[in-house]
């Protein structure tokens, strides 16, 4: 009896990812892949860069192409932002992203060459706390 429950699910898991495949094939096809990032707009900012769910992204003005000067505490109150962008929104090109591999071994993500944080006190999507934090951290502008 046992092998028998083994084989069955076995076949179920199976049978699920294959389903699960060509629902994700199906999504990819008909467009409906959700961009990694999504652009926002507020008033006093303009529009700007934000993560799938609508939180901000942020850029630091000591980075330098390709390489973030934000490491030790800096990365706890700028989080690294990570996805391998394939999917942009109107108004982006996909090809102004990409993932560098920091010194730290972390992937972080790039827009236009800049590495791409959050901010800690940023709660709910929209928020734009760190605006101009330090005179060094800003909004990303598509």
């Amino acid at each position: 009896m046992m092998k028998r429950s083994r084989k069955f699910m076995a076949l179920v898991v199976c049978a699920l990812m294959v389903c699960a495949v060509a629902i994700t094939s199906r999504a990819e096809a008909a467009g409906d892949e959700t961009p990694a990032v999504k652009i926002a707009e507020k008033e006093g900012i303009g529009r700007y860069l934000t993560d799938p769910s609508g939180m901000t992204l942020y850029y630091f003005t000591k980075d330098t192409p390709t390489t973030s000067a934000c490491t030790g505490p800096c990365v706890d109150k700028w989080p690294l932002f990570h996805s391998e962008v394939s999917v942009v929104p109107a108004g982006c090109d996909v090809s102004d992203f990409d993932v560098i591999n920091r010194e730290d071994g972390k992937k972080q993500s790039t827009y236009k060459g800049k590495p791409l944080y959050y901010y800690y006190r940023d709660e709910k999507p929209g928020d734009t706390t760190g605006q101009g934090a330090g005179g060094v951290w800003y909004v990303v502008a598509p």
